[in-house]
């Protein structure tokens, strides 16, 4: 196990636990409110971006415990008590995520088992970590909905770069693919300057679930300005509070969890 003191704050540590699920394969810290009286446990289900680990962002874990939502966080391949360098460099990435999106359902199964609801569960993810959410969309799925940060759902901006040959991204891109995909709400959250992944891609993306959209499912892509985060990518910089903040309420109303004024 990671070396967590630093980074996980005491009131979190309380409520996580660390374990493997889908056979000991997929490491991931499960968190639990301490008062809540739901059960089974309505919760996010969040996927990192590359390079990072499933304990980096302890302050949107702990905008989730606060408001009685549960959340299980994961390790990418490759990444964080599966270490594998060539998994995050860049150059491997549509396989990351290819991979991640296969082992959604063994977590969720496991999850169930744990005590969390999988009928009562949004997926989300940042970066390579939301385009795993947004690739399992793509076939039958059971989440009360999707959160996408600095993300896309369009491969094709990103074809050809290393990590995305083309032979991948014709056959993974969601866009492309969204004739299995559910209907049911999406936020997205994305910085308009974005270096890394543009953001045209990522309207594309919303615009065409919007355009499939029969029910009127709340799909909205938000977008910041500017943020001064790394490379307009890399955890929303100023903005950050926003962006924890709407989607807490997000997942929230997903969830059907009513949050105090303060949240």
């Amino acid at each position: 196990m990671p070396d967590l003191n630093a980074r996980f704050p005491s009131s979190l540590m309380r409520v996580s636990t660390w374990t493997r699920l889908v056979n000991g394969s997929v490491p991931v810290v499960m968190m639990r409110p301490e008062k809540s009286t739901q059960a089974p446990l309505p919760f996010l289900l969040w996927f990192h971006g590359r390079t990072v680990d499933k304990e980096t962002d302890p302050g949107r874990y702990l905008r989730l415990v606060r408001a009685g939502i549960g959340c299980i966080a994961v390790d990418l391949p490759g990444h964080g008590e599966r270490p594998d360098a060539s998994m995050q460099d860049g150059s491997r990435t549509a396989e990351v995520v290819e991979q991640a999106a296969s082992e959604i359902d063994g977590i969720l199964a496991d999850a169930s088992v744990a005590g969390f609801d999988p009928t009562c569960t949004v997926l989300g993810g940042l970066s390579a970590g939301g385009m795993a959410a947004a690739l399992r969309g793509c076939s039958d799925h059971p989440f009360r909905g999707f959160l996408l940060e600095a993300t896309t759902g369009d491969w094709s901006t990103l074809c050809g770069r290393a990590g995305f040959p083309s032979a991948a991204v014709e056959r993974l891109n969601p866009l492309t693919h969204l004739v299995g995909w559910r209907e049911c709400p999406v936020l997205a959250l994305h910085a308009t300057l974005d270096e890394w992944i543009p953001v045209e891609g990522q309207r594309r993306f919303i615009a065409a679930l919007q355009a499939k959209s029969v029910r009127g499912a709340s799909i909205e892509l938000h977008e910041y300005a500017r943020t001064d985060a790394p490379h307009e990518h890399m955890g929303f910089g100023r903005m950050a509070s926003d962006a924890k903040s709407r989607g807490t309420r997000f997942i929230a109303a997903c969830c059907g969890v009513e949050l105090a004024d303060s949240l």
